[in-house]
This record gives C-alpha cells, structure tokens and sequence, in this order.
C-alpha cells in the first residue's frame, strides 16, 4: 500500500496568492494538501496530481450555523478528504467526541473520506501504557458510534500523540518505537472489534524531514500528518522524497 502524506497547513498561509504557489509546488501523488476554508477552491484548481482535502466539517448539511462549512460545501469545491478530531480543535476549541462523531456521520454521508485524529494528552501518557490505550480506545469507540460498518472503510486513523506535538509545550519527544507499538495496538483494536480487514493509521506527531523515515520506514505506519513542515515546500518535498523511497 502507498504512503499516504496528509499536508496540513492549519491557520496558513496569509494569502490566497500563497496557498496557491504553496499547491503548485507540492502538486505530487500520495499527497492530500487541507488548506484553510476559504483557500480550498483556488488551491483544488491548480493541483492536478495531489488530492484535496479539508481541516474540518460541520455535521449539518445547511441551516442557522453561522461561521461553518457543511460537508457538501467541502465537497462541492472538488474535495475528497476531510481532517476531524485533530488535537487542537479538541484542545483548543474544546470539542468533545460526541461532536466529532456528529462530523464523521455527516462527512461520510456526504462521501467524504475521514481522516480522524486520536491521541493521549500528556497525563495519559505519564500514567502509563495501559491509561494510553484505554484512552485512544475510548476515543475511537466515541468517534465510530453509529456508523455503519461498509463507512469505517473510508476512515484513516491518524495518531497523534499530544503530549510530543512540538506546539504541546511538553518539551517532550515521541519515540518511534513507542508510537508504532501504539499503532500496531490501534490496528489490532480496529481488527477485533470492528471487523476491518485492513485499517489504515497514519502518524502526526510532528513529522519532518529528519524524523520522516524513522516512522514511513515501517510498513505498520501508512503514512503521515504533516503539519508545520508542510508550510515549507522544501522540507515538505523532502520528505516525499523518503516517502517515495520505501
């Protein structure tokens, strides 16, 4: 299977000239480019070999929501994949897994694919490994409820492991060894409880061009959530450079 390599530019870049000339230089198979909202139709018509995606999606389809994009909004604009759960809007933003599991419903009934974030925050992970996976399960139980089981085949799990994402201010690092051995539990959960004959966990755990091959090395890991690295096409292109080379 190839790597997938999900760029996330996040609240970047400050233009739409930017996100554009951004796009065009990360224009490569394997990627997935979520730029902000408003950027998503410029940067769906200059790429031509990467596919688009969005950072979020609200859970209804129209209404009195001031401020959201509904999945079919996303859709409609030529996107194929859609971000949901990620750390900072559960941190930051404050959103529960009953939310995100509204979003997941509504983008896969919308035929989106789902990219959906999980990960333990820092006390989870101080308490060990057995609060870690009782965590990340829990958070995928909440975010698959009520979907049916033909949909969990168009979710990628990504695992972020909050407490070693460099704007977590946890001065710690992940060690790949320890991340694969999660990924590899997360895999085993999707088997056995749901059934996925092949569930794809990609890593988000600040990913750049020095640490990239410690974690697309493995064939456990299916690829990568990119974040600040993505902003830089240089170091974005280096790393599907080691991509391309597994």
């Amino acid at each position: 299977m190839k790597k997938m390599l999900v760029a996330n530019w996040k609240l970047n870049p400050e233009n739409v000239d930017l996100a554009v000339a951004l796009a065009k230089l990360e224009d490569k198979k394997q990627v997935i480019i979520c730029p902000p909202t408003p950027y998503l139709s410029a940067v769906g018509n200059v790429i031509k070999r990467a596919k688009l995606g969005a950072q979020d999606a609200f859970w209804e389809k129209e209404g009195p929501y001031t401020g959201n994009t509904s999945p079919t909004h996303i859709k409609s604009v030529g996107a194929k994949y859609v971000i949901l759960g990620h750390s900072e809007r559960r941190n930051i933003l404050q959103e529960g897994d009953d939310a995100i599991n509204q979003k997941v419903e509504a983008s896969l009934k919308s035929g989106l694919q789902v990219i959906l974030c999980i990960g333990e925050d820092l006390d989870s992970h101080q308490r060990g490994e057995k609060q870690t996976k009782l965590f990340i399960t829990d958070q995928i139980i909440r975010g698959f409820k009520n979907i049916k089981w033909k949909d969990l085949r168009n979710i990628a799990i990504a695992y972020e492991p909050v407490w070693a994402i460099s704007t977590s201010g946890s001065g710690l690092k992940d060690a790949p060894e320890e991340s694969i051995k999660i990924i590899q539990f997360i895999k085993d959960f999707l088997r056995e409880r749901y059934m996925l004959k092949k569930p794809v966990v990609l890593y988000g755990g600040s990913i750049n061009s020095k640490n990239a091959e410690n974690y697309l090395i493995n064939d456990l890991i299916d690829g990568v959530l990119i974040g600040g690295a993505s902003l830089d096409a240089k170091e974005f292109n280096k790393i599907i450079k080691i991509c391309l080379e597994r």
